[in-house]
């Protein structure tokens, strides 16, 4: 028996009262993941480059940590455990948020300590001849220009963190994935939703990737 695909039953109804809902909870999953991931991430580059064992020690420990663990399982390992610590359930989307925060903190975390190593050593030598204390100095010289050039690098790091998104499924959280699927069940086509969330995923993974692209030559054309 062959395979008959019929895409037909697409439409802005079904896009709105499916899938728009899905993509929202996706997008501000990517947005919210990645502003705490690299702020915390930041913290803890600065941890590891403060050399200071009591410091360094722990956020090694735990950029390793993190790193070595599928995140399917960290977000599973959250969302059954915390409400046994705590005592009661905390909710799929706020368990998503706090995982995910905590998560992509270790790999921005490598981002920015790279970025901030990349800093020739006589702008921090010219920072502290003024006068500046190490926190000033990573405040107003280092970080403003590790992140320009850490940027497309950041924004390449979104976009995967954009596609982890889908993996909320384990704990049944509304994302994009979440809602084609309920489409395809709600209308007898689960291939077609599945296919059509694959489109729908490249397509904005795609020109997402082609904006970064641009992004890091017209930053290349500055330096």
């Amino acid at each position: 028996m062959g395979l008959h695909l019929d895409f037909g039953f697409y439409n802005w109804d079904l896009v709105s009262n499916f899938v728009l809902k899905g993509l929202y909870f996706s997008l501000m999953l990517t947005v919210v993941a990645t502003i705490g991931g690299i702020l915390f991430g930041t913290l803890l580059a600065l941890m590891r480059l403060s050399g200071k064992k009591w410091l360094e020690v722990p956020a090694t420990i735990y950029v390793n940590g993190m790193r070595s663990i599928p995140l399917v399982m960290v977000i599973l390992w959250f969302f059954l455990l915390m409400p046994a610590l705590i005592g009661k359930p905390i909710g799929a989307e706020l368990s998503a948020y706090i995982t995910f925060i905590a998560f992509e903190a270790a790999y921005f975390s490598e981002i920015m300590r790279a970025g901030i190593q990349s800093i020739a050593r006589g702008q921090v030598n010219a920072g502290q001849a003024l006068g500046m204390t190490y926190g000033q100095n990573m405040r107003l010289v280092v970080l403003p220009q590790a992140f320009r050039n850490m940027l497309p690098v950041l924004l390449t790091q979104t976009i995967i963190l954009f596609q982890d998104t889908s993996l909320v499924y384990a704990i049944g959280a509304y994302d994009m994935l979440k809602g084609f699927e309920v489409a395809g069940k709600n209308y007898g086509r689960p291939i077609e939703a599945y296919l059509a969330a694959a489109v729908a995923y490249f397509v904005l993974c795609f020109a997402l990737s082609w904006l970064v692209k641009r992004l890091h030559k017209k930053i290349a054309i500055i330096r």
